[in-house]
């Protein structure tokens, strides 16, 4: 009996500081995020602006990082597409983009929009937002809905965009199950 005490102990102290360290890194990105945010909307009140058409660059994420690209229909309406790669998969996300300018600075964009994801993983684990994990014993498809809300800055006089937004998603294959993830992107942009 005193060595099932001691097991169920061991479990409830791992768990407890598995749920510490998933807190402190939520703590830890969300201050990277905001002084981010700050840095962004500081430099943004100096800027001139500027428009442009395609741009194609890397997205690292929450869970997926990769590369992205992002094309202009018009003044404010995009389509971005990220091919993103994680531990034993890879998913690829389309998504139609509303563009708005942001606190009357026209170098910074705010934007919002939806779209859809596949891709597969391989067996192993998932871990989703809240820190629970998922197992897969063999491959899975992945194929859902996605979301995204963010503000994209254009440097100004040089051909690069900063990006910080989040993407709020919806499993349907392998779930379901709702999950979000930061994204933090950098593009080259061809006016």
């Amino acid at each position: 009996m005193a060595v099932r005490l001691l097991k169920s102990s061991n479990i409830e102290m791992a768990d407890a500081i598995k749920t510490k360290t998933h807190r402190y890194n939520i703590m830890k990105n969300t201050t990277y995020s905001l002084l981010f945010a700050v840095a962004l909307l500081f430099f943004a009140s100096r800027s001139k602006a500027q428009d442009y058409t395609v741009a194609a660059g890397l997205k690292f994420g929450g869970y997926e990082n990769g590369i992205s690209g992002k094309y202009f229909m018009d003044k404010n309406t995009s389509l971005e597409g990220v091919l993103g790669f994680r531990q034993h998969g890879v998913i690829f996300s389309g998504l139609y983009e509303i563009n708005q300018e942001a606190f009357d600075v026209p170098a910074l964009k705010f934007y919002y929009g939806f779209g859809a994801h596949i891709g597969s993983m391989g067996a192993g684990q998932y871990q989703t937002f809240n820190g629970n994990y998922r197992y897969y014993n063999n491959a899975q498809l992945f194929l859902g809905i996605d979301g995204v809300v963010g503000l994209e800055y254009l440097i100004p006089e040089s051909p690069i965009a900063v990006s910080l937004d989040l993407n709020p998603r919806i499993e349907l294959a392998a779930g379901p199950f709702v999950d979000l993830a930061p994204g933090l992107g950098v593009k080259y942009v061809f006016k």
